[in-house]
């Protein structure tokens, strides 16, 4: 009988770790500082944090339940583990799969704000060349398509640092400006119309179980990366947002589209296209990462029989889910030329939210089989915060 192929396991602690920080620091800094500065203004440091909280409580859900199940397409395996109904874990599968596409097509139009720093091409072109090339990169196998990732994230973690470093000399001199934080509009509405836009900046810790069956010793590596991930990326949202909004005045910030470009060129240290083309890189690295997650994530439903099996198909020369990530390039080049970014990064926002509580309703449904009522606490304020996160967006 032949053997069917399956996915290499070759992905360290530091590489998935570094992949984890790389989709969300693509996803966030790098594109929405600007827009969330437009709506929370000098609130927007308060806004990323708002965020960080809402979100740790659903990292403390994937983490236990990726050393459970660490398997692709975890949060339909979590769901169906959990809450024991296929059409639900069906239904989850597919919105983070939904989920991925958008992000990836969010990012995108992100990028096209960054490259008007060099040459105006047309947005079709740019986005059907990028979005074949990462195709063809996802297809050739996982241990090179993580590799960039991990280059680009340093890379992405380098621009960030020069922008520390533009900001220091007028902050030494001039102070943070923290009287225009103190009389920033902490009111409901900017705050938690920023901050979900914010949230989307932390879409990414996610994607990282997603990858388990390529991670080595995944049932204690996937759990610490994805605490460092989410760590490391709220302290450098909340510095970047207070240096950005310490030297550049917030009418110029929030109707930026290369914000952190723009931050440096009033630095006066480092020329602003060297900015931008990390900007680029850190949004494309963003956009690379998704695509790679969701087409595991179809990947690894097909393996549970919850869609056709031809979206299970792994390519016996490069072990990679070929069929998957055709289609998921596909979509993603629709979704990129049909919307404008903030609407995708909302919508996006929007289904993880979703996913989010039922993972957590997951987590706490297998404690209360296994009576571990101590340890219910979390879980069920992670799936009341999303709830009431997402509510309380639709009303305002």
């Amino acid at each position: 009988m032949k053997q069917v192929a399956s996915l290499r396991r070759s992905l360290s602690l530091f590489q998935i770790t570094l992949y984890g920080i790389g989709t969300i620091l693509g996803a966030g800094i790098y594109v929405l500082l600007g827009e969330v500065a437009s709506i929370s203004g000098m609130a927007t440091p308060l806004a990323f944090l708002v965020s960080a909280i809402i979100v740790s409580f659903s990292a403390y859900a994937y983490a236990q339940l990726s050393s459970r199940f660490p398997q692709s397409a975890g949060e339909a395996v979590y769901v169906a583990e959990g809450l024991r109904v296929n059409a639900l874990a069906t239904l989850v599968g597919i919105a983070i799969v939904l989920g991925g596409i958008v992000s990836s097509a969010t990012l995108l139009n992100g990028f096209i704000g960054y490259f008007k720093f060099f040459m105006p091409l047309p947005k079709s072109l740019l986005v059907i060349v990028i979005v074949s090339l990462f195709c063809s990169l996802a297809c050739w196998g996982v241990k090179q398509s993580v590799g960039m990732a991990v280059i680009t994230t340093l890379i992405e973690i380098v621009g960030l640092l020069m922008v520390f470093a533009s900001g220091s000399e007028q902050i030494s001199s001039q102070g943070i400006n923290w009287k225009g934080f103190a009389a920033a509009d902490i009111g409901s509405l900017p705050i938690i119309s920023g901050a979900f836009l914010a949230f989307y900046a932390f879409i990414g810790f996610e994607d990282m179980v997603n990858m388990a069956e390529e991670v080595k010793n995944p049932r204690r590596n996937l759990p610490i990366a994805i605490f460092l991930a989410l760590i490391i990326t709220t302290l450098l949202y909340a510095t970047v947002a207070i240096v950005a909004l310490s030297i550049v005045p917030l009418e110029q910030l929030s109707s930026s589209e290369a914000p952190l470009a723009l931050v440096v060129e009033q630095g006066g240290l480092f020329s602003p296209g060297v900015m931008a083309f990390i900007g680029i890189v850190a949004i494309l690295n963003g956009a690379m990462i998704q695509m790679i997650m969701a087409s595991r994530v179809l990947y690894g439903m097909a393996n549970n029989a919850l869609i056709p099996k031809l979206l299970g198909y792994v390519s016996p020369r490069t072990r990679t889910p070929t069929i998957a990530t055709i289609l998921v390039g596909i979509l993603v080049a629709t979704f990129a030329l049909w919307f404008p970014l903030v609407t995708l990064a909302q919508a996006t926002s929007s289904l993880v939210l979703l996913v989010f509580i039922l993972v957590n309703l997951s987590l706490a449904a297998i404690n209360w089989r296994e009576r571990r009522w101590f340890r219910l606490t979390i879980p069920l304020t992670g799936s009341i915060l999303c709830a009431t996160f997402a509510g309380l967006q639709l009303l305002n």
